[in-house]
């Protein structure tokens, strides 16, 4: 007999990284794969092109869940996968990251006593007052297997495993998903005259960021006014987008592109300046040098191995990043441990086995 595996996605990003998974999943005779999404069918972040672009099934699953409130969103998630895994005989479930969603189903999991896998284990800002530090210790406490993208989060998973976990260091399954598809990716048709590293990329996320109006203001000045008539180009959606436009910033704000736009973008850029983990994760796969508004990094192997450094929310830090990137003057980087493109198949065989 062979084992059902079921994949349970919280949000877009999730996606990207469980693309391999999928794949690898339904290449084995001896393994079913189920996808399940925690949000709508028709859930606006969930473009039409991202699973043509990820050449990944769409989820079987939608759990349905629509609202803002973490603790609402664990409670639905909670109800609604446990009556899903009343309908469905399954072996082993897989989570994803650190969301209200990804906790709430490994809860659920662990209760039924079915073996649960954390993909991307062991990431810490070490913040007890940031939700998501919160879902972390959770999700890796009730996890059976620990899969970790670097030597740091490998660290700390083994030094938190309990008795009946195991710690494997697996590699970054973003790598994969950028190996896949990187002959794929296409120049974005709807952002004209883009010259390969004539210009820089701009993108911004992170809610206590964007809520401190004044501060990021300052910032973005900075950014501009060091990029020396650089061109910058914002990929920007929601408040993000409305408050940026709003400052009438020398900044190119373009609607959101495709995964395979994106990737050209990023790819192609001088440098990157962003808030998103993922996307330095990208950057330093792809050499581009690249700026994280924070002060910490989920994949700490990003700043000592790779193009990443981080200027925490600091205008003088950024301003001096920017001018170094623009004038070519950055550090040098390598590809760090295991960032093979071969995560996924690790997974699969330690699972299967």
């Amino acid at each position: 007999m062979g084992k059902t595996v079921c994949i349970i996605a919280g949000a877009r990003p999730n996606f990207v990284k469980v693309s391999p998974l999928v794949r690898a999943i339904n290449k084995n005779p001896e393994a079913t794969c189920l996808l399940v999404y925690a949000g709508s069918e028709n859930d606006p972040t969930l473009e039409a092109s991202l699973f043509d672009d990820l050449q990944m099934p769409r989820p079987q699953y939608y759990l349905g869940v629509d609202s803002t409130s973490l603790n609402e969103i664990t409670s639905q998630v909670m109800a609604r996968f446990d009556a899903f895994l009343d309908a469905h005989q399954i072996d082993v479930v897989i989570v994803v990251d650190d969301l209200a969603s990804t906790m709430a189903a490994a809860i659920v999991t662990k209760k039924r006593g079915i073996r649960l896998a954390h993909l991307v284990a062991g990431t810490r800002s070490f913040n007890i007052n940031m939700p998501k530090e919160i879902n972390r210790l959770v999700i890796d406490a009730l996890s059976d297997y620990l899969f970790t993208a670097g030597v740091k989060s490998t660290g700390i998973a083994t030094r938190e495993q309990s008795e009946s976990s195991q710690t494997y260091m697996v590699g970054n399954i973003l790598m994969d998903t950028l190996r896949y598809n990187y002959d794929r990716m296409k120049k974005p048709a709807s952002i004209p005259s883009l010259e390969e590293k004539q210009y820089l990329v701009f993108t911004l996320n992170r809610k206590a960021l964007i809520a401190d109006i004044d501060n990021l203001e300052k910032m973005l000045k900075a950014m501009v006014a060091s990029a020396n008539g650089m061109r910058i180009v914002a990929p920007l959606r929601g408040e993000a987008r409305k408050v940026v436009e709003r400052m009438g910033l020398a900044i190119d704000i373009v609607d959101p592109l495709s995964y395979l736009e994106f990737g050209w973008l990023t790819a192609h850029a001088l440098g990157i300046i962003t808030d998103s983990g993922n996307v330095s994760e990208e950057a330093t796969f792809n050499s581009v040098p690249c700026i994280t508004l924070n002060n910490y990094t989920e994949h700490q192997e990003t700043v000592n191995v790779g193009s990443n450094v981080l200027v925490g929310e600091d205008a003088d830090k950024l301003s001096e990043a920017v001018k170094k990137m623009v004038s070519g003057d950055w550090k040098k980087c390598a590809l760090p441990d295991r960032w093979d493109g071969r995560t996924a198949e690790r997974i699969v065989q330690i699972i299967l086995a």
